[in-house]
């Protein structure tokens, strides 16, 4: 084990950053399930939203077999919204958002084969954004 001086504790803690906390989460965490073409069947409820340096973190908790939940960001990035803002006129509500990083949570369940690749963030672009807002049916 590496020792640490004292010292430099304190100033890790003056430096670090902190995370915001969560907004916009349900008084009531509803537990939702969703099947996902990986053949596995995932509980997990929205936990709230925060800013992230590249644009709107939005967490979710997940399970695959009901005993071990852990976190799961979606980040839905600025430069995608914008992108997909500008070619549409129009903006993003934050509902519409929320919906983008929804779709894009079951896009990430559906495409990795496994509950042991759900750890990593999960990042929207702009070919994720615009995909979820098709089948959302935003125009």
């Amino acid at each position: 084990m590496k020792f640490v001086p004292p010292n430099c504790l304190m100033f890790r803690k003056v430096f670090e950053k902190k995370e915001q906390p969560l907004t916009g989460a349900p008084v009531v965490r509803r537990l939702k399930t969703y099947s996902a073409e990986s053949g596995y069947v995932y509980q997990y409820s929205y936990q709230g939203q925060r800013p992230h340096a590249t644009g709107t973190e939005f967490v979710f908790t997940i399970s695959a077999d009901r005993k071990s939940w852990h976190p799961l960001s979606v980040i839905v990035t600025r430069d995608a919204m914008h992108a997909w803002e500008h070619s549409h006129d129009r903006r993003l509500s934050s509902t519409e958002v929320y919906a983008v990083a929804k779709m894009s949570l079951f896009a990430a369940l559906d495409e990795r084969a496994s509950p042991a690749e759900m750890h990593e963030a999960v990042f929207v672009g702009e070919a994720g954004v615009t995909a979820a807002a098709e089948k959302l049916g935003f125009e």
